[in-house]
């Protein structure tokens, strides 16, 4: 019996690891694909949209906390807490009859602005709730002059994995070792660069100590901060 179209395809991840080497931060999320058509497949140009789901895990309280920039108050979740994208990419899959194996290059960014990665410094332990959700075109084999076929890979094709938080932690340690950076604007950096002349700071961690401390102290509220 012939799979109805819509499953001519079926994706699943089997694992998702932290590259150590790459130029820039990356997962490879590994893929396997079926196919029941029984057609020989001689190539699939993939494109993948990857989604977290952050209404499907719990939180505690200081999880709750850290979100209430990007989520508001704990009270309006049930409206703002909803699968958004984290990132987009692609891939070409070699030929293959029936199933096959291949890796996803997952790149990642440290940016704080970026709203993917802000949600995952805000985790404590456990795991993130993501869907891949794919479409491309699949090339087989096929009658003409050409003896190419061509389809679509079908719209509703998707895998659904939890990555543990501690996997994230893994890639930004390999590649931002006991450090960070933000994005600021040129005026905001010009400022910066004159509060450090001014107080005759030697670096940068200096400087937003400093900055911290006074704050702090003004507040009250961000000892523990600067300690």
């Amino acid at each position: 019996m012939n799979r109805p179209a819509s499953r001519q395809l079926d994706f699943s991840v089997s694992d998702i690891v932290a590259e150590p080497y790459t130029a820039a931060p990356q997962l490879t999320a590994r893929l396997r694909i079926e196919d029941g058509t029984g057609e020989r497949i001689h190539a699939i140009v993939l494109h993948c949209q990857v989604r977290i789901e952050p209404q499907r895990r719990p939180y505690d309280r200081a999880e709750q906390q850290a979100l209430r920039g990007l989520f508001g108050e704990r009270e309006r979740w049930p409206d703002t807490l909803r699968p958004f994208l984290w990132m987009q990419c692609d891939t070409a899959v070699q030929g293959f009859t029936c199933s096959t194996e291949t890796d996803l290059a997952l790149p990642c960014s440290y940016d704080f602005d970026v709203v993917g990665s802000r949600y995952l410094h805000a985790l404590g332990d456990g795991t993130v709730p993501i869907s891949l959700l794919f479409s491309g075109t699949v090339f087989t084999e096929g009658g003409g002059r050409a003896g190419v076929g061509v389809r679509q890979v079908p719209r509703d094709c998707e895998a659904h994995y939890r990555l543990p938080v501690d996997v994230w932690r893994q890639l930004i340690a390999f590649h931002f070792p006991h450090s960070g950076w933000i994005r600021l604007d040129h005026d905001v950096l010009a400022e910066f660069v004159r509060f450090r002349e001014r107080r005759g700071l030697i670096s940068w961690e200096e400087t937003v100590r400093t900055l911290l401390s006074e704050a702090g102290a003004a507040a009250g509220d961000l000892d523990e901060v600067v300690q």
